[in-house]
């Protein structure tokens, strides 16, 4: 057809990306279930439920185990936001000013997802809150997570304002992120992965600070666009367009009815 080596087709990064939206929302959506449904039988608290129920908490913690070791090592198969930190992804351009736009909105980014959290925290420690919400809570930040790099990031488009998520000087930090409400629910399950999660993110900063040049779209060439193996923004401006052309259609059809 004419046109259609034009048309922009997914990456083995993006389609994993896309695999990894649909089992977190599973993980999600049978955790959810679970929990209604002992709360509905008037079970104890989800912890000794869970306990009763060692494959369910097999599964989670080993699928996201396994994915924050992997995130220790190079890999073609991870997006370049997180593969930027590592020697072999540097890519000398020559150019030796250190530009790294979005790192000013770093502390602002950190000190807000504290204070959100600690808004639940204190709702668990008064007892409002139980460990099943607070599990609850990581496993929708867990979807969350897809979906901002898939299709819309508020920290990148209200705080960071950096161009994508190839140069965001956050991206791994996902995983605390992610696991941080897991603080307030004392298992060895869920503080050995926000454990991890907290290596993997002083690992990001250790080495941010030791090589910001591998950091910088203007040192490294490794994040350029022509570089790119995701080619996500593609796909996130498609989505902007049909949201454009949704009010543009909307708006239209209540000037009609005026």
């Amino acid at each position: 057809m004419p046109g259609s080596a034009l048309k922009p087709k997914l990456t083995a990064v993006s389609i994993l990306h896309y695999v990894r939206l649909v089992y977190r929302s599973l993980l999600f959506l049978g955790f959810l279930g679970l929990y209604l449904y002992c709360r509905l039988q008037g079970s104890p608290e989800i912890s000794a439920v869970l306990e009763r129920r060692p494959l369910i908490v097999s599964v989670i913690w080993t699928v996201f185990t396994v994915e924050m070791v992997l995130r220790f090592f190079p890999s073609r198969y991870e997006s370049p936001g997180c593969q930027k930190q590592f020697a072999r992804n540097y890519v000398k351009t020559g150019r030796t000013h250190i530009d790294i736009q979005d790192n000013n909105g770093v502390v602002l980014v950190a000190l807000i997802w504290i204070a959100f959290n600690g808004v639940f925290g204190a709702l668990h420690m008064s007892g409002i809150l139980d460990d099943g919400i607070m599990i609850l809570l990581c496993l929708a930040y867990s979807v969350c997570d897809m979906i901002c790099i898939l299709f819309f990031c508020p920290f990148q488009s209200w705080f960071l304002k950096n161009k994508c998520c190839c140069t965001c000087r956050i991206y791994n930090w996902d995983y605390a992120m992610m696991f941080t409400p897991l603080f307030f629910v004392r298992e060895s399950y869920t503080w050995s992965l926000l454990a991890l999660s907290v290596a993997l993110l002083a690992r990001w900063e250790i080495t941010f600070y030791k090589f910001p040049e591998r950091f910088s779209e203007v040192t490294n060439g490794y994040l350029g666009c022509a570089n790119c193996s995701e080619k996500l923004c593609t796909h996130k401006n498609q989505l902007k367009r049909l949201w454009s052309q949704i009010a543009a259609f909307t708006e239209q059809r209540v000037r009609r009815l005026r």
